[in-house]
């Protein structure tokens, strides 16, 4: 609904009073549209005691009308630099439909308020903050504090805001969880080389390749980081001698078991550190593990691969440098790895979770797998 002017003098403060007296629906409606017009006509001048007045009659009366009078008047507040501060924070604190025009646009709103109402309002109230043009890193960081993944996106993707160095590299190791960091982050004007080069190590190949065209990256220095992971990782740690479960355990309470260790763990023959990794990135028991590693076919580690969402390539990797790691077998065919890779493209994530599912409550199903070929026999077996 929108705000019309009256026919009434609206210069009359006499007439004001005699509508705020009013208490009907249509004469409170006539009221907040009075003094909207006052507020935002160009040939009014208002007087600071008509402001306050005016003001202090609308933040009383604005929960007494109808949704659409006090959106339509948030609509109009919105664009005003100089709007009641009062009034505002009101309306701001409203509901989401209300609301949305002041959170995205107003400039009276402070940056303590918006903290607020990111802390105490709705998902909808932080979306709309998160669009706001030029946010400051405290607001960012409390938007970033409610952990919910579409809001950090959001703020993400506004490249206005403003985000902290601290922040940035939060949300770089939160990416190798939540994949819907990664683009918007790659994107950001801020983000560091070093925290792309980071990161280069889990997104896909896609972006590894938007890192190497728009940051100052060496690849090669990239390989030769890769090939020392496993060792920087266990010397990290602090213990020569640490166990390959052990290992695996702080690695992954550090979030940082990737596909791209994997790779790197069995191209340095850490074929029990492997295991001890890929145990913990897929929730299946090791001794269930080394039977899918080693096993004839490999299709109980393609189904396990694709689970997770591993690329073809880096399987095909872990495939053929298990085939390698395992002195009684032989590399594996042309036609084999056609056979698998093919296999492979045709298996559903959907269809591979339930099987990997039914694995770590019963190891024993993978039998049901293991004397057959073809990805509709792995179906029919959900």
């Amino acid at each position: 609904m929108e705000l019309k002017s009256v026919t009434s003098s609206p210069e009359d403060l006499d007439y004001l009073y005699k509508l705020a007296r009013t208490k009907t629906v249509s004469g409170r409606r006539t009221l907040i549209a009075t003094i909207g017009d006052l507020f935002f006509s160009q040939n009014q001048v208002l007087t600071d005691r008509e402001r306050v007045l005016m003001s202090e009659i609308l933040r009383n009366l604005i929960n007494d009308v109808e949704v659409s009078v006090r959106r339509a008047l948030a609509d109009r507040l919105a664009a005003l630099p100089d709007a009641p501060h009062d009034l505002v924070l009101a309306l701001a604190n409203d509901q989401i439909e209300v609301a949305h025009p002041l959170l995205l646009r107003s400039e009276v709103l402070q940056d303590i308020e918006l903290i607020e109402i990111i802390r105490n309002r709705t998902l909808e109230h932080q979306l709309a903050i998160a669009m706001r043009k030029s946010l400051s890193q405290q607001v960012a960081d409390a938007l970033v504090e409610t952990q919910n993944v579409d809001v950090i996106k959001t703020l993400l993707e506004n490249h206005s805001a403003q985000i902290s160095r601290s922040t940035m590299e939060y949300l770089v190791e939160q990416s190798q969880r939540v994949d819907t960091y990664q683009n918007p982050l790659l994107r950001r004007p801020e983000l560091d080389p070093s925290l792309a080069k980071r990161m280069y190590w889990w997104v896909s190949a896609a972006l590894r390749r938007h890192i190497l065209d728009h940051f100052e990256v060496d690849p090669v220095e990239l390989d030769h980081a890769m090939e020392d992971a496993v060792s920087d990782l266990a010397d990290a740690v602090g213990d020569a001698e640490l166990k390959s479960t052990e290992l695996a355990e702080r690695l992954s309470g550090q979030g940082a078991i990737t596909p791209a260790l994997l790779v790197q763990a069995l191209r340095e023959g850490e074929v029990s550190l492997f295991v001890a990794c890929f145990a913990k990135y897929t929730g299946i028991r090791p001794k269930l593990v080394q039977r899918l590693l080693f096993e004839d076919g490999g299709e109980g580690l393609a189904v396990a691969c694709k689970a997770r969402n591993i690329e073809k390539s880096v399987f095909a990797w872990i495939y053929l440098l298990s085939r390698k790691a395992h002195a009684t077998e032989s590399t594996p065919g042309g036609s084999d790895t056609a056979r698998l890779m093919a296999l492979y493209d045709r298996i559903k994530p959907s269809a591979a979770n339930v099987l990997v599912k039914k694995w770590q409550r019963n190891p024993d199903f993978l039998k049901a797998i293991w004397q057959i070929e073809g990805i509709e026999h792995i179906e029919s077996a959900l």
